[in-house]
């Protein structure tokens, strides 16, 4: 039975791939607590103080792991601020958000934010970061596209998919960016894709801690393959990729030779942004 006192400890359990947003919020939070982070978190620090779960145990404890998480959640937050300085009054819509805290980080005090997530994701979600007034939570599979019909296509759109395309079948990843494209004309899509190679050493069973398997990852895309995003469909006029920045010590050093020298460049974990084409004149 759950506590009646707000700032108790929360007992907490997701299945399979929801339970990957505890280990993201973990990770960030790692890294918030440096004394120089390259994220700052505060509210992932918070939730993770405030869950009951064994994060430690659970996912073990990496600099590295959180270092590189931090530098690919900052891709998201640059994309999305960038965005909200653009279209200060724009919407972002969220898929697969379980406990990301990008709001509180980048929350520009008048945009208008839709999250999309699975029921439990979104119950979870809902009792450690209640939504502001403009703020909202569906429960709803992200790859239905039936959320598409909640967004006020009025306003300027941005859509985020942040570690959730690596979980879907990859006929489910081109429907879904073509469905955002056609549904969602004249906004953009943010997303991030694991390198083949990484897809199979999951598949394979062989990322894993102690106490915890990473769920299996049925798409993965080099970085050097994002052109091919364009053809999920005609509605896709653009493809950028988003490159990370900064990094601490020998991650620092390296990143430049990674994001440049083949075949690394090519086989590299990946963000990249999605244009949509705007909706053709009646007239």
């Amino acid at each position: 039975m759950a506590s009646d006192d707000p700032s108790a400890p929360l007992p907490t359990e997701l299945s399979a791939v929801p339970e990957t947003a505890l280990w993201t919020l973990y990770q960030r939070a790692v890294e918030a607590r440096r004394p120089e982070p390259l994220l700052d978190d505060p509210k992932a620090v918070e939730l993770v103080d405030r869950i009951d779960y064994p994060f430690e145990e659970r996912f073990g404890t990496s600099a590295l792991q959180a270092q590189l998480q931090a530098l690919r959640v900052a891709c998201f937050d640059r994309e999305v601020a960038d965005f909200l300085a653009r279209e200060p009054r724009g919407t972002v819509v969220c898929l697969g958000e379980g406990l990301e805290t990008q709001y509180w980080r980048v929350d520009n005090g008048r945009a208008q934010w839709l999250t999309v997530d699975l029921p439990e994701s979104v119950a979870l979600r809902e009792q450690l970061l209640p939504p502001g007034p403009r703020q909202r939570y569906l429960a709803a599979d992200a790859t239905e596209l039936g959320w598409t019909d909640e967004v006020d296509l009025s306003r300027e759109v941005l859509v985020t998919a942040q570690g959730l395309c690596m979980y879907l079948r990859p006929a489910q990843v081109r429907a879904l960016i073509a469905g955002c494209a056609e549904r969602l004309p004249g906004g953009s899509m943010v997303l991030d894709a694991v390198p083949r190679w990484f897809a199979r050493l999951v598949r394979d069973g062989k990322l894993h801690t102690s106490g915890y398997q990473v769920p299996p990852m049925p798409w993965g895309m080099d970085a050097g393959e994002r052109a091919k995003l364009r053809t999920a469909s005609p509605a896709v006029v653009g493809v950028r990729d988003v490159r990370p920045a900064g990094g601490r010590g020998l991650v620092g050093a390296l990143l430049p030779l990674v994001l440049a020298v083949p075949p690394l460049a090519n086989r590299r974990p990946s963000v990249t942004v999605l244009e949509f084409a705007e909706r053709p004149d009646p007239s």
